[in-house]
């Protein structure tokens, strides 16, 4: 945080506002040299205070980075190499100053939550549990099948009915021909291998969704942090100069133009703590699980790494792992194994049966019998025509993913390298650039050469550049995790 000293002696040859302040205005000239002079020698002994250690300071080679110390980034030094800021603690919220403490989680922590509690994988994984049903059903074998009957009963209902009827008792049992149970068992083993690719594409969709709302949730707290540092060290400021006013150092109208901007300081930080609250509570619906007691806190920076990569060798990964191209090729398969299965139902399954006839006072006999189904009209026609149909669907699906595998790791490679330009040009030297000037503009508002209006410009200046860089940095996570979906392959190291 900034180190700064409230009691700026500070000079002003400007004329007073009467009607704010009425004390030091209109005074004879020999007060007036009495205040000069007492304002000269406190600036004098300022000025030896703050001179002193500057040989100390003369040999460290990274003076901008004194005064980040606490803040999310820590400048690159003159040769701009890449370093790794330490974490920050969570940003200070009204919801966690008044409930229990929350839980800081890292992004590795958010995936492995999410893949146990998400709702949306609980259901999809439902649909390989549905095809392992299948697949018990596809290895069934047909029932047997009982036959009682009886036959002679008198119309009239007369007589001795138990005696005088014929009763028939039989078994049959279906013969499945063609090889129905196997193509049945190898459609079903087809679909259920299908139905893990389709949620292997959907654990690789979501994860990456996960990990962007993280990332938006690690950038409201840094733009949450920057703004509640510039709120502090602007407090600091207007404190320093209500001290001068009350001293008739300045006039009334600097204060007063102090006192509405701080509104704007105010309003950032509000809007930070929205924007934070909000996508803290996103990500918390996406984690799954008890919404109510999931009570999170982002933790790690928003930090720059730079990769490098070979087109080539990314389309052969995206090419290897995509796994909505696995489940397109996994269509084919059972697609094929479909319609030999169909082409297998075309063909007549047989009966065979046996019993025994008994005849009251007679002889009993045995019976033996076969039956088929004539396949004179029904030949299974349609369904073999829509196996053929879904088996040229999965082909054109699995053409049409291999070329937009290409096109997407060649868009998200491209963004990917736009992005890295683009933080590069901040760590270029511009960072430190704007904290020198804030540092210089604080040090010639001591020295009585600058205004706090000139220190306010350039707050403002290193609150916009800092935004901005964090902007910068999230569109570089953003276009890293573009490229992790496009290649399903993970980049982040």
């Amino acid at each position: 945080m900034y180190q700064r000293t409230n009691n700026y002696p500070r000079r002003f040859g400007g004329r007073c506002d009467s009607a704010i302040y009425q004390g030091g205005c209109g005074s004879p000239r020999r007060r007036r040299r009495k205040h000069g002079r007492a304002s000269y020698l406190a600036g004098l002994l300022l000025f030896a205070f703050v001179i002193q250690p500057a040989p100390a300071q003369e040999t460290s080679p990274k003076p901008a980075k004194q005064v980040f110390k606490s803040s999310l980034f820590v400048p690159p030094d003159e040769s701009q190499t890449p370093t790794a800021p330490a974490p920050p603690a969570p940003p200070t919220t009204p919801a966690a100053q008044t409930t229990t403490a929350r839980r800081p989680i890292t992004i590795a922590d958010a995936v492995s939550i999410f893949l146990q509690q998400n709702l949306q994988l609980v259901a999809a994984r439902y649909d390989i549990d549905t095809a392992e049903a299948e697949r018990l059903t596809a290895r069934l074998r047909p029932n047997p099948q009982l036959n009682v009957s009886t036959s002679g009963i008198p119309l009239a209902l007369n007589g001795p009915l138990i005696k005088e009827q014929t009763y028939d008792y039989g078994v049959s049992q279906t013969v499945e021909l063609g090889g129905k149970r196997g193509k049945r068992v190898a459609a079903a083993d087809a679909n259920a291998e299908l139905a893990r690719g389709v949620f292997e594409t959907v654990v690789w969709q979501l994860t990456n969704d996960l990990k962007k709302k993280y990332y938006t949730a690690l950038l409201a707290a840094s733009l949450l942090k920057l703004a509640q540092e510039n709120q502090k060290t602007f407090a600091e400021t207007l404190q320093h100069t209500k001290e001068l006013y009350e001293a008739g150092e300045i006039a009334g109208l600097e204060l007063k133009r102090l006192e509405v901007e701080k509104l704007k300081f105010d309003t950032d930080v509000a809007n930070s703590q929205r924007d934070y609250e909000v996508a803290v509570r996103d990500l918390r619906v996406t984690l799954g699980g008890d919404y109510q007691t999931t009570d999170i806190d982002v933790a790690g920076t928003l930090d720059y790494q730079p990769y490098e990569f070979s087109p080539d060798e990314l389309r052969a990964n995206a090419l290897a792992a995509r796994p909505d191209l696995k489940a397109a090729q996994l269509s084919e398969r059972a697609a094929n194994a479909s319609i030999r299965l169909q082409n297998a139902q075309r063909i007549p399954d047989i009966t065979v049966g046996a019993g025994v006839e008994q005849v009251p006072l007679g002889t009993n006999t045995f019976n033996v019998g076969v039956g088929i189904t004539l396949p004179l009209f029904d030949r299974n026609q349609g369904e073999r025509a829509k196996a053929l149909i879904d088996r040229k669907r999965a082909q054109t699906q699995q053409q049409l993913i291999t070329n937009q595998v290409s096109g997407d790791v060649d868009k998200a490679l491209v963004a990917f390298e736009l992005q890295k330009r683009r933080v590069e040009l901040y760590r270029s030297g511009v960072l430190t650039k704007v904290d020198e000037i804030q540092n210089l503009t604080e040090f010639a508002l001591k020295a009585g050469e600058s205004s706090t209006l000139d220190l306010l410009d350039a707050i403002r200046t290193r609150r916009d550049t800092l935004a901005s860089y964090y902007q910068a940095l999230f569109d570089y996570q953003m276009s890293l995790l573009d490229l992790e979906l496009a290649t399903a392959t993970p980049l982040q190291k």
